[in-house]
């Protein structure tokens, strides 16, 4: 149970904060990648980072996708 707490807290975590830029484009990008990140930390808990990591990023790109800049905002995005 310890760990499926933990495991969600960190993929809650990474979403609450998956997107950084001005665009669509760039939300989403920038949060599939930190839900990735995530993801594969959290399915490591599980044995199953590959899974962690598609799930995880999927739920990032999502929400950077649709979520805008006045939602969320961490700033410029590395690659600009």
């Amino acid at each position: 149970m310890k760990r499926a707490f933990i495991a969600l807290s960190l993929v809650v975590s990474a979403v609450s904060l998956s997107a950084c830029g001005e665009s669509t484009g760039d939300r989403a990008l920038s949060g599939g990648a930190i839900g990735a990140g995530a993801g594969a930390g959290a399915g490591l808990l599980f044995g199953a980072p590959a899974t962690g990591a598609a799930v995880g990023g999927a739920l990032g790109a999502g929400t950077g996708a649709l979520t805008d800049s006045k939602q969320i905002d961490l700033g410029k995005p590395v690659w600009r």
